[in-house]
């Protein structure tokens, strides 16, 4: 996996420092701890605004957790490619099949240590069903799906419990789903309005 911010001596520190000031200023506080595992997927949910983002980078810092996470390939473009990589970031073609959910499974074999972040709805603006994706390479590596989340209701975001998949994915995602049900988005009025999960094998 590429070089990241996270990997980068002094600014890294400092990095964590302020982003423990700007949850401080903002009201936000952290709840959980990060499971002593090496390899996982981490769900961000619920996905329903930019500002998730920079949310979820504070939090990653302020825990002390080095993660990649997926973005839809235009915000890679230009000089922002080479700045969103350094965030961790990994571009994603939504618009074709191009075996992402294959290629996640390998580097999760070739690291020994991985946190792969990912929105299960795959989008900001308001949708009926989750992607399985997120599932499916958890399941197809061999690694936990990790529960992390931002509630704006409450100012509440971290980590939650640890599910290893089973492979019957209707069961899993019940479990998942109802842990969810009380936290609330930025905007809740794009939050999924059922437990439909559209299974496919696409991030």
């Amino acid at each position: 996996m590429n070089y990241t911010i996270f990997d980068t001596p002094i600014i890294k520190t400092l990095a964590r420092w302020f982003s423990i000031m700007a949850l401080k200023l903002t009201g936000w506080r952290i709840d959980g701890t990060v499971p002593d595992i090496p390899k996982f997927v981490l769900i961000a949910a619920p996905h329903t605004s930019n500002w998730d983002f920079p949310y979820t980078l504070f939090m990653a810092f302020a825990l002390r957790i080095k993660i990649y996470w997926m973005g839809k390939d235009a915000l890679f473009r230009g000089p922002l490619y080479w700045f969103f990589k350094w965030l961790g970031g990994i571009p994603v073609d939504r618009s074709k099949s191009n075996n992402v959910v294959a290629q996640s499974i390998q580097k999760f074999h070739q690291s020994d240590s991985l946190i792969l972040t990912i929105p299960p709805s795959g989008t900001r603006k308001k949708v009926l069903y989750w992607k399985s994706g997120f599932y499916h390479i958890a399941n197809g590596a061999g690694v936990p799906v990790v529960l992390g989340f931002l509630d704006y209701r409450r100012k509440v975001g971290g980590i939650g419990p640890v599910v290893a998949p089973t492979g019957d994915i209707e069961s899993d995602m019940k479990i998942i789903k109802a842990y969810y049900a009380d936290i609330s988005g930025k905007y809740p009025e794009k939050a999924i309005e059922s437990a439909t999960v559209h299974n496919n094998a696409q991030a």
